[in-house]
């Protein structure tokens, strides 16, 4: 395919629903940011409905969901939940409704396990390790304290995890009303983030792994300060390349659904590969991670998205200098500074 060709399908208003094919319902669900929406998807199933994430947990989501039970799942229950991966629009509402129907949460391992440490961490102190990974950033003295302020904020719109859950493993087949479902595993923008693929109607639930108009944030965390996820990303891109066919349909979990797989996961990944060579055209001199803002994001950086450039910016420069062309060096008040190398 030449380009990105989106499905002819009217998108549902927030908080409604449309038929998206053959047991597949679209459910476009309001959030409380600048992304002010996520695409939820109910499949049906033989006596009832698999939900495939959640939105985050308020009293908005909520209610929609009650809506929904009682019109689009026509008062029959959900069978399964599931949830693509971690992240707060995508399994805040988890808890809430694993309870409500008496079901099982399907996650990753990976997922679940570091979704519930990151609840866990709700009302607590930042942790040491928080504030020496920010200082060697390059935070100042002020804006490593609005860090101490606002640490432990994951949960707040995400209602307390299931204390078990079913594990998905990649190329896992799953099975719901005649259909077959397989388990692509992608990392980068979270550890180990399922799609799923029905290859007999060419339809891939993609999350956020695939997006048609935003770049998913591909960032280094305190939790795992010496990961390298920009890695990870590109070697998920050619791993869904190889397993998706060009012209599948492609049911994101924000934005339109659409078709032009490779198209798209080539543009995310010149997207980054511009950015790394914009990193290295401009690192003779020695710079904090802070100090490469100006290199990757158009947008003004401030107190509300800091800690996301950071970790973004982090993840551009650890590539590089895991494939050698940059080098960093830590000062005596434990600040890193990068160059090329």
């Amino acid at each position: 395919m030449a380009g990105i060709e989106y499905e002819p399908i009217a998108r549902p208003q927030r908080g409604e629903t449309t038929r998206m094919d053959e047991g597949i319902t679209w459910l476009r669900m309001p959030l409380p940011f600048a992304l002010n929406h996520i695409n939820l998807w109910l499949l049906r199933d033989d006596s009832g409905w698999v939900i495939v994430d959640t939105g985050v947990d308020t009293k908005t989501s909520r209610s929609i969901w009650e809506a929904t039970f009682a019109g689009p799942m026509n008062g029959d229950p959900a069978t399964h939940v599931i949830a693509t991966h971690l992240h707060p629009d995508h399994v805040g509402c988890t808890g809430w409704l694993v309870d409500h129907f008496e079901v099982d949460l399907w996650m990753t391992r990976a997922e679940y396990l570091l979704c519930r440490i990151l609840v866990g961490d709700t009302g607590h102190e930042a942790p040491p390790e928080g504030v020496r990974f920010y200082k060697a950033a390059g935070f100042t003295d002020d804006q490593l304290s609005l860090y101490r302020a606002t640490f432990g904020t994951f949960g707040k719109f995400v209602r307390s995890m299931p204390l078990s859950y079913r594990r998905m493993q990649d190329g896992e087949h799953l099975h719901f009303a005649g259909y077959d479902w397989q388990i692509i595993v992608g990392s980068g923008h979270s550890p180990e983030h399922a799609c799923l693929f029905d290859a007999d109607r060419n339809i891939l639930i993609s999350g956020d792994q695939i997006l048609p108009t935003i770049s998913p944030n591909v960032s280094v965390w305190p939790t795992e300060p010496e990961a390298d996820p920009l890695r990870d990303w590109f070697n998920s891109i050619d791993k869904l390349e190889a397993a998706l066919p060009e012209d599948v349909l492609v049911l994101p979990a924000h934005g339109k659904p659409f078709r032009g797989a490779h198209v798209r996961l080539e543009q995310l990944r010149k997207d980054h590969t511009d950015r790394l060579e914009i990193l290295l055209n401009n690192a003779a001199e020695p710079r904090r991670v802070v100090d490469t803002f100006d290199d990757l994001f158009k947008a003004e950086i401030d107190d509300t998205n800091r800690i996301m450039a950071t970790g973004e910016s982090l993840a551009h420069l650890r590539y590089l200098v895991g494939t050698g062309d940059m080098q960093v060096e830590t000062d005596t008040d434990g600040v890193s500074w990068y160059r090329r190398s």
